[in-house]
């Protein structure tokens, strides 16, 4: 489906871009000391579902689009904190990456939640269990 190979290419492309983002702020752009900072580390958890989105597992795409909200709350509290404007803007766009990724994620699985969904009701009409 035409429609599903966006979302998933835009998860895939936020999620590279916001692991690049990341190491761009912290190291080259406006790192907290001279020279870069060690907060550069804090991209390296981008890279334990990355292959997983790639291969479009649904498994790595929950848990991802979950884990990730961490990095939107780091944004929000650098952006509004941060003393220099350059920091603040790159806590804006990483909010802003994170943000595109959680959507993506989330309009990529949801086919698969409903189909998930139906099964499992078709299966309980089967055996007659009450349900709803």
């Amino acid at each position: 489906m035409q429609v599903l190979r966006v979302f998933h290419t835009g998860a895939v492309t936020s999620l590279v871009l916001l692991f690049l983002w990341l190491l761009a702020w912290e190291i080259f752009v406006a790192p907290l000391h001279t020279g870069g900072s060690l907060l550069a580390l804090k991209a390296l958890p981008l890279l334990l579902p990355l292959r997983g989105v790639l291969k479009r597992d649904l498994y790595t795409l929950q848990w991802s689009s979950m884990v990730i909200l961490i990095y939107l709350v780091e944004g929000i509290v650098r952006a509004w904190s941060d003393r220099a404007e350059l920091s603040r803007l790159m806590a804006l766009g990483e909010a802003l990456l994170v943000c595109a990724y959680f959507l993506f994620a989330v309009l990529y699985l949801r086919p698969y939640k409903k189909q998930a969904q139906k099964l499992a009701k078709e299966l309980l009409d089967k055996v007659k269990v009450p349900h709803d």
